[in-house]
């Protein structure tokens, strides 16, 4: 299974075909609107724009921290949208740990499925980015800001 075969909804309960995104690098981070690290929205916001030729950022609404992203889809959209002009793309709320991982964090977090590492979320706003030819590169913990150059990097190559 490759990246492109995962299938996932976004907050309107539309398809993402991930495959629409092959040939550009894709930043998915597990958002939560009320943690420490949401102001982050901000610097993706600004990652999204600054690279929006060869880039796409997927934020993946986590509740299992805390119990940081309570809110329904809709609350969601419009809290991203008020409050950090998110324009980028918000996938539906998921389970990124445990016994109900989606398999989108299966792939991410398992070496056995991404052939690169394998890893656990610890907490909001953990990043993973794979590359244009949908090989996982990294992941980045959550102090990580989007526009840090450990993930720029390899934005710039």
């Amino acid at each position: 299974m490759n990246i492109y075969d995962i299938e996932i909804k976004s907050l309107q309960n539309k398809p993402i075909l991930l495959s629409d995104f092959e040939g550009k690098f894709i930043l998915f981070v597990n958002v939560a609107s009320k943690c420490g690290f949401t102001p982050q929205y901000k610097g993706l916001e600004e990652l999204q724009n600054t690279y929006k030729d060869n880039l796409v950022v997927i934020g993946v609404p986590c509740n299992q921290f805390g119990s940081q992203e309570p809110g329904s889809s809709s609350e969601i959209k419009e809290f991203c949208e008020v409050n950090y002009g998110v324009s980028f793309l918000i996938t539906e709320k998921i389970e990124v740990k445990g016994t109900n991982q989606h398999p989108l964090y299966q792939w991410l977090t398992s070496k056995k499925l991404n052939s690169k590492k394998s890893s656990s979320v610890k907490w909001n706003f953990q990043k993973y980015l794979v590359s244009p030819d949908g090989q996982l590169i990294d992941y980045y913990f959550s102090i990580t800001k989007p526009l840090n150059s450990k993930i720029t990097k390899h934005l710039n190559s």
